[in-house]
Formats: structure tokens, C-alpha cells, sequence
């Protein structure tokens, strides 16, 4: 189940304050009482988010407890950057009907064909014990062959 957790951000930021007549730089939540989950979207790991101690909502989820929707690209690579963190640029191009290999996370190491491109996630078609199954992955997951 934690493989479908990917990565937890706190965005903070360097803020210089003036205490007793003295500078001093200090870190601080840029975003107040919210956290940044990326995360592989199935059942069990949306069960797990949503009912983590003191959540108690999710920007984008339209009530009734659906799911939220996923913050955009260049929203998620604004937010790094002002973090002072690096953004890997993706190095090659993908289309539908390619074949590639998994690097990382849950299905690290499987190779399949790319059936849909949609912003900075892929879905392809994996072979799992016999079986063609359904992968949503990152493009910073996946490699040419």
C-alpha cells in the first residue's frame, strides 16, 4: 500500500523576522494547514488519505466524499520551484502505442504499451501473472526501452 504513496510535501518558505531587535531567518508553512500528497489513486490508498488523523478536507473534491482532482503540471513545478527544489525535466517524447519500462514505484521494472497520455500521467497495459492489467504511472516513471 505505501508504494502508492509517492511522495508527502509541506511547501515552506524562508521568511527573515525581527525578534528582540534581532534578524533571524526562520522556515514557515507557505501553505497553512495543507499538505501535498502525490499518489497512485486506488481505493485502499484514498481510504488510507482520507481517513489519516485531523484531515478534514481535500481542494478539489466536490463533496460526498469523492475524490479531489489532481493539482496541475505547471502548478505542482511553480510550488517546487518556489521551494528552492530542482524539477526534473522530462527528457523524451511518449505517444500512445509505445512501449516502455517502469522505473519506479509500484510496478518498477514492468514493461508495457502506453494506451493514453493525459497532462504528466501515462496509462499503459502491463502483464501481471498472466494477465494484462491497467497502470497509471508518472512520465518521470517510466524510461524508453
Amino acid at each position: 500500500m505505501l508504494d502508492n504513496i509517492l511522495r508527502v510535501e509541506i511547501p515552506t518558505q524562508t521568511v527573515q523576522v525581527e525578534k528582540n531587535g534581532k534578524r533571524k531567518e526562520v522556515e514557515e508553512n507557505r501553505f497553512p494547514g495543507y499538505v501535498l500528497v502525490e499518489m497512485v489513486m486506488t481505493d485502499e490508498a484514498w481510504f488510507v488519505v482520507r481517513n489519516t488523523p485531523n484531515v478534514t478536507g481535500f481542494v478539489g473534491s466536490h463533496g460526498n466524499r469523492s475524490k479531489p482532482t489532481p493539482l496541475l503540471e505547471q502548478e505542482i513545478r511553480d510550488i517546487l520551484i518556489s521551494m528552492g527544489q530542482t524539477v526534473q525535466e522530462f527528457d523524451f517524447d511518449v505517444e500512445v502505442g509505445q512501449t516502455v519500462r517502469i522505473i519506479e514505484g509500484a510496478f518498477a521494472d514492468y514493461t508495457g504499451k502506453i494506451t493514453e497520455i493525459d497532462n504528466n500521467k501515462v496509462k499503459m497495459i502491463i502483464s501481471m501473472f498472466g494477465n494484462d492489467t491497467v497502470a497509471e504511472v508518472n512520465l518521470n516513471q517510466i524510461a524508453e526501452l
